[in-house]
């Protein structure tokens, strides 16, 4: 969860926006976007990607049998 909160964080910063104001953008509520750049791990996927989108990216379920081939 670290890497998501370290590219979340730092795309937020690079398009020069507040945590509020980002939030806002998403569609998902502030405490969203705390709980992402914190790196808290009981997100819910559907809020993340909303964040994800505005930077043209999206998470999607995996198995370990497909991150092994």
């Amino acid at each position: 969860m670290k890497r998501l909160a370290e590219f979340v964080k730092e795309r937020r910063k690079e398009v020069n926006l507040t945590q509020k104001e980002f939030a806002d953008r998403a569609g998902v509520a502030l405490t969203v976007i705390r709980k992402i750049e914190q790196g808290k791990t009981n997100l819910n996927m559907n809020k993340v990607n909303l964040v994800l989108r505005m930077f043209g990216h999206e998470l999607v379920p995996i198995n370990s049998k497909e991150l092994a081939e």
